[in-house]
């Protein structure tokens, strides 16, 4: 599928830590940064911090599903490899980011998360959808949705 010039995504690079503004591009895998030209890797979840938070979710223009979680929960770990799964499947279709509600209590608490794991699809920069605790079905479908 060739890249759509009007669509694109902001990540932070996990090696120098500087943000990126990435136009869509064709593989849909990965991306140099754009200041130490290693790769971002977006065929995986990617970490995103409360400060990331409105760059890469809110502005996203591809659809962003967002994971928020905690490394003590274990509905967490046990829907994390639907959650990878998932963002190799919609690699450059859709983006897959993960936020620990432990460093990110102003954005759980903005978006009424009162149980982890929970689901949120955004498209556009707003709230399409939801799914709380181990849904791995649902899940699925919001992803499928997503992107269709």
């Amino acid at each position: 599928m060739p890249a759509d010039p009007d669509q694109f995504i902001t990540v932070r690079c996990q090696f120098c830590d500087k943000m990126n503004q990435l136009e869509q591009f064709s593989n849909g895998h990965q991306a140099p940064c754009l200041n130490c030209a290693k790769p971002i890797l977006l065929d995986r979840p990617l970490n995103v911090s409360q400060d990331d938070f409105d760059d890469t979710v809110l502005a996203s223009s591809i659809p962003v599903l967002v994971d928020f979680y905690a490394d003590w929960c274990a509905p967490c770990k046990m829907v994390a490899p639907l959650v990878d799964e998932l963002a190799r499947e919609h690699s450059g279709r859709m983006l897959v980011v993960k936020i620990d509600t432990d460093h990110a209590a102003k954005i759980a608490e903005q978006y009424s998360i009162r149980s982890i794991p929970t689901l949120v699809l955004f498209k556009e920069g707003e709230e399409i959808d939801r799914s709380m605790g181990f849904e791995p079905e649902r899940v699925r479908i919001l992803a499928e949705e997503a992107v269709a």
